[in-house]
C-alpha cells in the first residue's frame, strides 16, 4: 500500500460540511437581498445590492477554500505521525493499542490481537514515510472544488435581480429560489444523519429564516 494512501486527507465534498456551507452562504446573499426596500430600490441599488451579494460569496469560497487546505494539511500530518508513531514502537502491545487508536472504534473492537500483530507488521514493512506531509494535486483541485462549490451555489438567488426588472418580481423570485434551496439543503442533511429528510428540509426553511433575521436586526 503506497504511503501516499495511508497519510492523505479526506475527501473533497463530504456531504456534512458542503451542507452546511450552502446554508451559511444562503443565509449571506440573503442578507443582501432581504434587505432590498422594493418601494424605493432603483437599479443603482441593485447594482450595488448585487455586488455586495455576489463579492460577499467570492471572498467566502476564497476563505473556505483556505481553510480546507489548512484542514488537509493538518489531517494529513495527524495520520503521518500516527504512522511513524506505530511503526516506531517496539512493544506489540503497545503497538496493538496504536492501530486500534488509528481504527473507526466500530473496526477496532472485533480485530483479534493477531489481526492487529497482522496489520502492524505491515506497517512497519511500509516504505519509509516522509518527515512531513505536504499538498497535493488532490488538495489544491479540492479547494478549488470548494470554491465553487460555495459560489454556485447561492448565485442561483441572486440571478433573478439580473434578468427581472420589476424588483416586486424578482424578489418574490429570489425568495421563492431561496427557500427551495434552503429546503433541499435540510432534506440532503436529514438523509446524511438519518433523520426524516422532510421534516428536517422544513425545519431549515425556519432556521434560515431566523439567522437571515437575527443576522439584519444585528446589522450584518
Amino acid at each position: 500500500m503506497p504511503i501516499g494512501t495511508i497519510i492523505k486527507s479526506r475527501r473533497v465534498l463530504e456531504p456534512e460540511e458542503r451542507i452546511a456551507e450552502v446554508l451559511f452562504g444562503l443565509i449571506m446573499v440573503l442578507t443582501f437581498t432581504s434587505s432590498l426596500s422594493i418601494a424605493e430600490a432603483g437599479r443603482e441599488t441593485i447594482r450595488v445590492m448585487l455586488i455586495g451579494a455576489l463579492g460577499c460569496n467570492v471572498s467566502w469560497g476564497i476563505i473556505d477554500g483556505v481553510l480546507y487546505l489548512m484542514s488537509c494539511l493538518a489531517e494529513k500530518n495527524r495520520n503521518l505521525r500516527a504512522l511513524q508513531r506505530v511503526r516506531k514502537a517496539t512493544d506489540p502491545q503497545k503497538a496493538q493499542q496504536l492501530v486500534i487508536k488509528g481504527l473507526p472504534a466500530a473496526f477496532g473492537s472485533v480485530l483479534e490481537p493477531a489481526e492487529l500483530e497482522s496489520m502492524w507488521g505491515r506497517l512497519k514493512a511500509l516504505p519509509e514515510p516522509p518527515r512531513r506531509a505536504g499538498w497535493d494535486k488532490h488538495d489544491w483541485l479540492g479547494a478549488l472544488g470548494v470554491f465553487l462549490w460555495v459560489f454556485a451555489t447561492t448565485f442561483p438567488v441572486a440571478v433573478p435581480f439580473i434578468f427581472m426588472h420589476n424588483v416586486s418580481g424578482a424578489m418574490r423570485v429570489s425568495n421563492g429560489v431561496a427557500i427551495g434551496m434552503l429546503f433541499l439543503t435540510g432534506f440532503a442533511y436529514g438523509r446524511c444523519v438519518g433523520w426524516p429528510p422532510w421534516l428536517v428540509g422544513l425545519s431549515m426553511v425556519v432556521l434560515g429564516s431566523i439567522l437571515v433575521a437575527l443576522t439584519i436586526a444585528l446589522g450584518g
